[in-house]
């Protein structure tokens, strides 16, 4: 059987510059959607940390405002559907007190990843920069949450866009891969890269700095960006002349009261996502780790209580991750049957590993299929070894970063199919979709390099 794992990033060209004539419309948890099964809520939560009753009022959300599912994101969020008009106050008071809404002015602009197995697998995963291995790895979660608390206590900090991203990687190379605008790097001896955007250079600094230096890295973007007057949202949409560069940035964390040297060109360190299951006992109290993955990123509000309830057993808290699985420390040794009971994944070798799709009907009303029945309908005939994603119209939302992976777009006659180093198929019909898309995962020429 062939494994679904993954690929590592594949090199990406700058964007090009983007000039804007309006503001972001990103949702949160205050701006609300409005789509064509109800209005959608987008709950940011930094680091994918939540404690066990913070995920209960999740549950309670979904079932009292919206459909009784949640939706985990490719950032690590949390997203609430089908919400009635006029639901704006009761859900903002209901997650404010669960702690989910620090800094209304801030909540659309806390995009912030971490490693989410940091400090939970053993030995830390694969050997990072200059073999870097799990005891010298630093706290990713902790960097998250400490940046988080800079973050809300800084006014102009609200002026980001909701799509700027953070991501505090312990070394090991995942969220670090995920395309961020500024990434925090774990190195050895206590110490720490940040790179900005897709730039080959970084600046090296002592690892406890590295929140305050992601924070001078926002300030450094939005001068940029103001400088530039083309309303960037992303470092990747700088125009040129106006590109983040690492001197400059090395600079300004010297005036920042922050010891840091640019450095040349770096090794960038891969690491795929965890794999669903239990990983080994890595925790502070030597309980293993539990991996779970809901199909397509969609849980109902049963399942969750789930999840919610084996975390309270554990350690308190669990991690929502950005390949849309959720991470369980510290579980008793019937967590892996509940959870399987609960309808949820916890097998490696499960189709749905790296298959994501967006909304699609009926809930958007661009969409021109209902993509995830029609993921489902051949999840289990068309295995391969790279990703799969399913977008119902030419947005592709929700689209895997920095992979190679198989692009299926419905057409309103069928799907497109596009796979690196393959021709590309059009107006591919349901009764060939299974056998076109195991085709188009399983190209040799893509898979063995």
């Amino acid at each position: 059987m062939l494994a679904a794992m993954p690929q590592p990033p594949s090199p990406a060209s700058r964007d090009e510059p983007v000039i804007r004539e309006r503001g972001d419309a990103c949702p949160g948890a205050l701006r609300l959607h409005a789509a064509d099964d109800g209005f959608l809520a987008r709950v940011r939560l930094p680091g994918g940390l939540l404690t066990a009753r913070q995920a209960s009022v999740l549950a309670l959300a979904a079932d009292r405002f919206g459909d009784g599912h949640l939706e985990l994101t490719s950032r690590g969020n949390v997203q609430l559907r089908g919400l009635a008009d006029g639901c704006g106050a009761g859900l903002a008071e209901l997650l404010d007190g669960a702690g989910l809404l620090p800094a209304p002015s801030h909540e659309r602009v806390r995009n912030i990843v971490a490693t989410p197995m940091s400090g939970l697998d053993g030995t830390g995963g694969p050997g990072g920069p200059d073999g870097l291995d799990g005891p010298e790895r630093p706290d990713a979660p902790a960097w998250a949450m400490e940046f988080d608390r800079l973050l809300c206590a800084s006014p102009w900090a609200a002026a980001l866009s909701g799509r700027f991203l953070f991501a505090f990687d312990d070394g090991r190379g995942d969220v670090a891969s995920l395309g961020p605008d500024v990434a925090v790097l774990g190195r050895a001896a206590g110490r720490a890269l940040v790179r900005l955007g897709r730039a080959a250079d970084a600046v090296e600094l002592a690892g406890p700095e590295a929140p305050r230096a992601a924070l001078v890295a926002a300030r450094y973007f939005l001068d940029a960006a103001a400088d530039a007057g083309t309303q960037a949202w992303r470092v990747s949409e700088l125009p040129a002349e106006h590109a983040l560069k690492a001197p400059e940035f090395a600079r300004r964390l010297v005036a920042a009261g922050i010891a840091a040297a640019a450095v040349g060109a770096v090794d960038r360190p891969y690491a795929a996502p965890p794999r669903p299951g239990l990983h080994g006992a890595g925790g502070h109290d030597g309980a293993p780790t539990l991996c779970v993955l809901p199909p397509l990123g969609r849980v109902g509000s049963t399942q969750w209580r789930v999840l919610a309830q084996i975390a309270e057993e554990g350690s308190g808290g669990l991690r929502v991750t950005p390949w849309r699985s959720v991470i369980l420390p510290s579980v008793k040794t019937d967590a892996p049957a509940r959870v399987e009971d609960a309808g949820l994944v916890i097998a490696p070798d499960s189709p749905w590993e790296t298959v994501t799709a967006c909304t699609g009907r009926p809930g958007c009303a661009k969409s021109l299929a209902d993509v995830r029945a029609d993921a489902r309908a051949v999840a289990d005939r068309a295995r391969g070894p790279l990703p799969v994603h399913w977008s119902g119209c030419e947005r592709r939302c929700g689209h895997p970063r920095g992979t190679a992976w198989v692009d299926l777009v419905a057409t309103g006659a069928g799907y497109r199919i596009a796979a690196p180093g393959r021709p590309v198929r059009d107006d591919v019909r349901p009764p060939e979709l299974a056998a076109a898309l195991a085709d188009a995962r399983t190209d040799p020429d893509v898979v063995k390099k």
